[in-house]
């Protein structure tokens, strides 16, 4: 499978330049895992750290699921990989498949992408109870790059590590 990435516009209204640069990042993180075998993408970093990319892309099914469906839409979901509300089990992909963890993180982001654009604007506000306070869906969205951003700069390390790939 290859993953294809959009073009990010140099000239659009606020809104659309997040959802694209959100688009932009969440098709990065496909890529670092593209050709890759399950064992490969369960591969942890560097000892003593478990991080893998099979884990980033659990992690950021909890991060679309927080975000937008917990805290825009007011949903009260558990997360899905822990009922109990630990955000570090996801980075456990030590029994993980590569389509388990893809069906999450692909379901999460079509949840995500339906409450984004059915949100009257980015001024719609929800209460983050894990901040104590009420966030707006801008933030939302630049938070959630931002989280992508920085896990694909470490998807970038985990991939070249793993088969020497580098690059976009």
């Amino acid at each position: 499978m290859t993953t294809e990435r959009i073009d990010t516009p140099t000239l659009a209204d606020e809104r659309e330049t997040l959802r694209a640069y959100l688009d932009f990042h969440r098709s990065t993180l496909a890529m670092k895992c593209d050709g890759l075998s399950d064992e490969d993408l369960r591969r942890a970093s560097s000892p003593p750290s478990t991080l893998s990319l099979l884990g980033l892309v659990r992690h950021m099914a909890e991060v679309e699921r927080t975000w937008f469906r917990k805290v825009i839409n007011a949903e009260d979901i558990p997360l899905v990989w822990s009922d109990e509300g630990d955000y570090q089990v996801a980075y456990d992909a030590s029994t993980a498949t590569r389509a388990e963890a893809f069906e999450a993180w692909q379901t999460e982001v079509k949840h995500s992408r339906r409450i984004e654009e059915a949100a009257e604007s980015l001024d719609v506000t929800a209460h983050a109870a894990r901040w104590g306070e009420d966030v707006s869906l801008r933030l939302v969205m630049i938070h959630v790059l931002l989280e992508y951003a920085r896990h694909n700069g470490h998807a970038d390390f985990l991939r070249e590590a793993i088969d020497g790939t580098v690059g976009p």
